[in-house]
């Protein structure tokens, strides 16, 4: 009898070495060896000229999560797992968000059950805190914590998810008391309802309006200010979706100061522009996410962080509102004003697809860098390393073999998650996974989707390990 369950052959695997032609042999879902002339595995799967890299681990989407306002997601761990398995991602990490009034074993539970018998991939949760009790606080944030839930996002911005400063400072101690990492959505919720009112009072409320809004300097505000709230609690903080150069700027002067600064950005950030939401009519409501895209210049300041490691984590940030639907974009028809329009973009099969084809191939990152900001590092920050995350020896074997010249053009109906649109409708990208597998079972093969609902296990996370944020180069 073989020794391995499955053998990959001469693929160029993507270690953090570099890329190394050589076999990957998988026994009882975790990768077994590395070597040449492995001996033969009772299934074999030929790579040659393809790379083999770690499947992406996407800590940042949001899959059938309650919202209370009348709108209702997409995709749920089905169709959304799908999707991300279809773009080369094997773990994915969304949130069970706490209701105001409401605890947050309920909103774990409830989560739970939405995901039971669905992911066909694994699946962690971080947890949303939207209404910092004392009982919150004291018992449930630190048992669960204490339960493999070490990560938690509170948000600035949103009347029904918001924090104020001393509740963030309430939330940064349990975090460091107990060894957790806040995430932290910062945009300054009374500059946003300020500008909102005086623009609605002058008629200004089509999609566009939506960007004038969120200017920068209400991002550039809440991360200074979130930075200081976490210096004087002296904790780790991640600031997700990073939109542009100001915010920027504020990470960069942190770390200047020596601060554990953590940052992520996302593809609307590198691909979609302030005028995507000038389209015709409602059509810019598509691309209505928070903060919203900024200009080409904001673009080029979000590669430069990617390139010289200000960025730790590349997520997608899913949120699958259909377009056209009264439960997603249109929930209060064609033609409202941009603050009914509910916020996020679809983008969990495209991500990694779309930093390969801009940042690998175009010359602007190498293939160790895609993986730290796609796998590794969203792995280690919140607690899967190394099972999840690389291409080593007792990992799970999560992998993905990509046909790195492949040439695709990005089409909705081509994808696999339940929303009506792509942002990045008719975008052409080289390199795309041909072969996908999760604890070593092939789970995608030429876009046919091979796993039955139920095969992904949710997965307890460890304490986080966030990298040693590099430093940036001076003056940037």
């Amino acid at each position: 009898m073989s020794g391995y369950d499955v053998v990959i052959r001469r693929g160029g695997v993507v270690l953090p070495s570099g890329v190394v032609t050589c076999d990957v042999g998988i026994r009882g879902g975790r990768i077994a060896a590395l070597g040449e002339r492995l001996e033969d595995g009772r299934e074999e799967i030929g790579a040659e000229g393809r790379l083999v890299l770690p499947g992406g681990v996407d800590a940042h989407c949001h899959l059938n999560q309650p919202t209370g306002d009348g709108t209702v997601m997409a995709d749920d761990f089905f169709s959304g797992s799908v999707s991300a398995a279809c773009g080369g991602t094997t773990t994915v990490i969304p949130f069970a968000c706490q209701m105001k009034g409401h605890s947050l074993g309920e909103a774990v539970d409830d989560y739970h059950h939405r995901a039971k018998g669905r992911s066909v991939i694994d699946y962690a949760f971080h947890l949303i805190v939207s209404d910092p009790t004392e009982t919150v606080l004291v018992e449930e944030l630190p048992a669960l914590i204490g339960q493999g839930y070490t990560s938690f996002k509170i948000y600035m911005t949103y009347d029904d998810l918001k924090l104020s400063d001393g509740e963030i400072l309430d939330v940064l101690a349990v975090a460091r008391a107990n060894g957790a990492l806040t995430m932290i959505h910062a945009e300054n919720a009374e500059c946003i309802a300020w500008l909102t009112r005086r623009l609605v009072t002058a008629g200004q409320t089509a999609p566009r309006f939506h960007a004038a809004a969120r200017p920068a300097v209400v991002e550039r505000e809440a991360a200074h200010r979130a930075i200081s709230l976490a210096e004087l609690i002296d904790v780790p903080i991640l600031l997700v979706h990073v939109s542009g150069g100001q915010a920027i700027e504020q990470i960069r002067w942190a770390r200047r100061r020596g601060l554990s600064i953590y940052a992520e950005t996302c593809p609307q950030y590198l691909f979609l522009t302030e005028a995507d939401l000038r389209l015709e009519g409602f059509e810019g409501a598509k691309f209505i996410c928070s903060p919203p895209p900024r200009d080409r210049q904001d673009q080029e300041r979000v590669w430069e962080g990617l390139q010289d490691g200000l960025f730790n984590v590349f997520s997608s940030d899913h949120a699958p509102f259909r377009y056209q639907d009264p439960k997603g974009k249109m929930v209060r028809g064609a033609d409202a004003p941009f603050l009914f329009v509910p916020n996020g973009i679809p983008g969990l099969e495209t991500r990694l697809p779309l930093l390969f084809s801009a940042g690998v191939k175009a010359g602007r990152i190498d293939l160790a860098r895609f993986v730290e900001l796609t796998a590794a590092n969203p792995a280690r920050m919140y607690g899967l390393y190394p099972r999840k995350g690389s291409i080593t020896i007792g990992a799970d074997a999560d992998l993905a073999i990509w046909d790195s010249e492949r040439e695709v053009t990005i089409r909705n109906e081509d994808l696999h998650h339940n929303v009506d649109y792509t942002p990045y409708e008719g975008q052409v990208v080289r390199g795309w996974p041909e072969v996908v597998l999760s604890r070593g079972a092939v789970i995608v093969r030429d876009g046919q989707v091979l796993a039955k609902a139920g095969r992904g296990r949710f997965l307890t996370c460890g304490r986080p390990e966030p990298a040693q944020p590099r430093q940036s180069p001076a003056g940037r």
